[in-house]
């Protein structure tokens, strides 16, 4: 028998978004199979108007699609619904949301706060 999960994203319980320890405000997220522990595992972020996220480094690659509204990312880039975007292991960054967006991200490893 097969373990599977069904995740029906039209009603999805949101619970603030502390994955660096504290809560980040106004962003909330949706465990789908995220393991803290290792960093791997896939979930829906939402983030409210006027939200930004903590400068980062990703030790393990980090996608993502935007669902819904847009993302401008720290080197002024907009990423926008229909976007789907890829960092390598390396790569520093933070992002801010004027609108508000949803985003699907899938992630393989640790982020480090910078």
């Amino acid at each position: 028998m097969s373990k599977r999960k069904i995740t029906n994203t039209s009603n999805l319980k949101f619970e603030p978004f502390d994955r660096y320890g504290s809560v980040i405000p106004g962003m909330s997220w949706h465990k789908i199979s995220f393991d803290k522990k290792n960093g791997y595992g896939s979930y829906i972020s939402k983030l409210q108007p006027g939200t930004k996220t903590i400068p980062h480094t990703h030790l393990g690659f980090e996608e993502f699609l935007i669902l819904e509204g847009e993302l401008i990312d720290s080197d002024g880039t907009v990423f926008k619904k229909g976007d789907f975007v890829t960092f390598e292991p390396g790569s520093k960054h933070s992002s801010h949301t004027k609108k508000g967006c949803l985003i699907l991200t899938f992630m393989r490893g640790i982020n480090k706060p910078s």
